[in-house]
């Protein structure tokens, strides 16, 4: 005879994500379920003095979390700098054909200096979203092998981004790291995708990945589009760069690397009485011997 217990957790990382595990224990004349629901939103936040400049080692003390204008306890508090599921989305269209080469070497140094216990793939999309690393292969932490998934692409065709992004944070939910990040290399145009534009950010603001947006792009591109790539990031807690040309790409992939490997980790048990839907999300910060933080983490959340 088996006892069997299911204790099913939920899991909200700025949005809410299931995670069901089976626990089986021995001798018991029958099988039954014990069943609790445990809501945890997990923030991902940065945080800059009024240089701009990252600002690690502060204590959970420092921190207050503000959802709909309530303050919430802080449980869960992390400020070390942990592994991640990171996805690099890199635009193969026809027009990013001239860019290509210094789009590529700015992101081989963003993968050099991350974390090495990070977890990453590489997407390439044009009219269609390909898998850069080797069939059956979801990540890897070997900088060649990730290397050699950008050299994959090839430049041609339209711009498939909204599935691109899609793709990107479904492949995030299947990584082993609580931390999740996007980083987006485009000129923020979509002329290709399956997906719409309402149904990308939806899926957006229903996952906890934080997206870094990176636009190249021509003043008279008829298909950029920075305004998306923006939102992108305001919405998930990142941040959007915008490089007059690309020799600019490899100092930004260098802060990238740097800011996620800075970041603090901040969750709370949010209060069912705020309601269902759309959460707004706010985290202020201070410490002594700093003036004007300023903490950056995603706008909102869906309960």
């Amino acid at each position: 005879m088996t006892r069997r217990c299911a204790i099913e957790a939920i899991t909200v990382g700025g949005a809410v994500s299931f995670v069901s595990r089976l626990l089986q224990a021995a001798e018991s004349p029958s099988d039954y379920t014990i069943r609790s629901d445990v809501r945890l939103v997990l923030l991902d936040v940065s945080v800059t003095d009024a240089r701009g400049s990252l600002v690690a080692g502060l204590p959970k003390d420092s921190f207050q979390v503000m959802e709909n204008g309530r303050s919430q306890p802080i449980t869960v508090f992390d400020n070390a700098d942990i592994p991640v599921t990171v996805g690099l989305l890199v635009d193969e269209s026809r027009s990013m054909g001239p860019k290509r080469p210094d789009v590529l070497a700015a992101a081989d140094v963003f993968i050099k200096e991350s974390n090495p216990r990070d977890e990453m793939f590489v997407l390439n999309f044009n009219d269609q979203v390909q898998r850069g690393l080797p069939e059956k292969e979801l990540f890897s932490d070997n900088p060649r092998e990730l290397s050699a998934a950008l050299y994959r692409g090839r430049a041609a065709g339209k711009t498939a981004l909204n599935d691109a992004i899609v793709d990107g944070l479904a492949l995030l939910e299947q990584g082993r790291r609580e931390k999740k990040t996007l980083v987006l290399i485009s000129d923020g145009g979509d002329n290709a995708s399956k997906h719409t534009r309402p149904e990308m950010l939806e899926k957006v603001e229903a996952s906890i990945a934080t997206i870094y947006t990176i636009g190249l792009f021509d003043e008279d591109d008829p298909d950029r589009n920075p305004g998306l790539l923006r939102r992108l990031a305001a919405v998930s807690g990142g941040q959007a760069y915008f490089p007059p040309d690309t020799t600019g790409m490899i100092p930004i992939c260098r802060n990238i690397a740097r800011e996620i490997r800075s970041r603090y980790t901040i969750g709370y048990v949010p209060k069912p009485e705020n309601g269902t839907g759309l959460r707004h999300v706010q985290v202020r910060v201070w410490a002594a011997g700093h003036k004007s933080l300023h903490a950056r983490t995603r706008s909102s959340y869906r309960y």
